[in-house]
């Protein structure tokens, strides 16, 4: 018998991945809870420990990874009907402090953090942003169709605060989120992204990407 159809989300790239048992059609994967969650508008950095361990949004859902990946101390605004867009908007703090595990390596006596964690945090965000929604399944990042730098991050900044614009939001068996994304150093543009792709897939499918 044939492999349930994947032609809804070929154009990202799905491919099934190992585990999937051909004759019982059964993943050996936890099931994703019903999402119940109170939806707020800001988020304390306590609640997003309690995101990263699978208890804000339950099991098998989006989810924020652990620190010292965690790219953000606090959500201070998210909305459903706010943003550039009118579709979605979320603000985000990181405070930066000199003792941050990546300035000593990136790089040595010259701190930098890197550039892939600013994007990283935005990406962050928007997986959120669907697990706020109650989108069911574990989030993954799919793509950005563009990035600039103009600025970066040293000891010496105090911090961080990303804006994300959605600007369209897909909720079909599996979710996607796209939007733009603006990372501020003490109130500064530094980091400009267009077009960050974000999906959360059910049931263990998930795409060939980060």
């Amino acid at each position: 018998m044939a492999d349930p159809p994947l032609s809804g989300i070929r154009h990202i790239g799905i491919v099934p991945v190992p585990g999937w048992n051909r004759t019982r059609r059964v993943r050996d994967f936890t099931p994703v809870e019903q999402n119940t969650v109170e939806q707020k508008n800001s988020y304390s950095y306590e609640d997003l420990l309690a995101c990263a361990h699978g208890k804000l949004f339950g099991e098998g859902n989006a989810r924020l990874p652990l620190p010292p990946m965690l790219m953000i101390d606090r959500i201070v605004k998210i909305v459903a009907d706010g943003g550039k867009y009118g579709k979605g908007e979320i603000e985000a703090e990181l405070d930066i402090k000199p003792n941050l595990w990546f300035f000593p390596c990136h790089f040595e006596n010259d701190p930098i953090m890197p550039g892939c964690l600013g994007l990283d945090g935005m990406w962050q965000l928007i997986g959120f942003f669907l697990g706020w929604t109650k989108a069911p399944g574990r989030g993954r990042a799919l793509s950005v169709g563009e990035v600039k730098f103009s600025n970066m991050v040293t000891p010496a900044a105090q911090k961080i605060t990303y804006k994300i614009d959605i600007k369209k939001l897909l909720l079909r068996k599996f979710g996607i989120a796209i939007a733009d994304g603006t990372m501020f150093i003490d109130g500064k543009p530094a980091y400009e992204c267009k077009d960050m792709r974000v999906g959360v897939f059910p049931d263990g499918l998930a795409p060939a990407a980060a």
